[in-house]
């Protein structure tokens, strides 16, 4: 636990953030806590268990298409092998896109989960400001390096013993990989995570070592994206995460991928660029499109990656 920082939100200390600053800079993962949000994530953990064991009847209505990345899913893909997880998306139910949410038929489920998008949105925003105070960056910088709710989802994941397609739908899938979910990163500012007390979360820190992000009552996962990284200039680190199988029981996270605008142009802060930037200008807009539709479908090829944008040297 010590490699994975814990920060209190409500008054962090200098001496956490310093720890955070560590952290960022090596495998891109630390905690939240005094975030005064213990009572709605439970019930966002009833709502979660709900829709997963209600079946067909309710998870097909609202089944992803390529259209339409949101609703259930239940064979998403990670570089290309299947994930051993079923899970439903939504959007911030406020924005001018909204009516692309497919919601499922359970009373009262929209509702707590639209309030549950509410309050991550606002610690997503708090918690940015806490990373850009690490970098000392000033006030104009950090405001114009933003998330913003509008372009953000929210995931209810379940990760199942073996395969979560029925055996009599597998047919012609791609198969299940070596691990719950293979390793990755997340493609935006960063995430906010809330776990069930199963485990199995790891981070690869920068010595190539897998480090355990066990559960810890009380607390929410906080991950840096490819955007943070790239803002940076590689001084933090967008984290690498995997899940590993589960054996004996089943795990239930939710995170809120928090994400800058769509036209928000990409690249590394100048404040923060001592040499030369590592990364050409890339859109937002451009990168979350090669991401999603790497995850609905393999189109082989590897999906994209902030390392297509690196600047080459001589």
């Amino acid at each position: 636990m010590d490699s994975v920082p814990v920060v209190d939100i409500s008054s962090p200390s200098a001496i956490s953030v310093e720890a955070l600053d560590r952290a960022c800079r090596d495998h891109g993962f630390f905690l939240l806590e005094g975030h005064g949000l213990d009572e709605m994530i439970q019930r966002t953990w009833v709502q979660a268990r709900r829709f997963f064991t209600a079946g067909p009847g309710v998870t097909e209505p609202i089944r992803r298409d390529a259209d339409n990345h949101l609703g259930y899913f239940d064979r998403e893909l990670t570089k290309r092998v299947r994930d051993h997880k079923e899970v439903f998306d939504f959007i911030d139910p406020r924005c001018s896109r909204s009516e692309l949410n497919r919601w499922p038929d359970l009373p009262g489920f929209r509702a707590d989960l639209s309030e549950f998008f509410d309050r991550m949105a606002e610690l997503a925003v708090r918690t940015v400001s806490l990373v850009h105070s690490a970098l000392s960056l000033a006030t104009g910088v950090a405001d114009a390096h933003a998330g913003h709710r509008d372009t953000s989802t929210i995931r209810l994941n379940h990760y199942t013993i073996g395969d979560p397609v029925p055996a009599d739908q597998r047919s012609g899938l791609e198969d299940l990989g070596p691990v719950a979910l293979g390793h990755h990163t997340d493609p935006g500012v960063l995430t906010l995570l809330i776990q069930d007390d199963t485990g199995g979360l790891q981070a690869l820190d920068r010595s190539g070592e897998w480090i355990d992000v066990p559960p810890r009552p009380g607390t929410i996962v906080i991950n840096l994206g490819d955007v943070m990284q790239v803002w940076t200039n590689d001084c933090y680190r967008a984290a690498v995460h995997r899940v590993t199988p589960m054996t004996t029981t089943d795990r239930y996270s939710i995170p809120l991928f928090f994400n800058p605008s769509s036209d928000t142009v990409v690249e590394p802060i100048a404040e923060l660029v001592d040499d030369r930037p590592h990364y050409r200008p890339f859109t937002w807009r451009e990168f979350i499109k090669g991401r999603m539709d790497d995850n609905f479908a393999d189109y082989g090829a590897d999906d994209i990656q902030i390392s297509d944008f690196l600047i080459a040297t001589s």
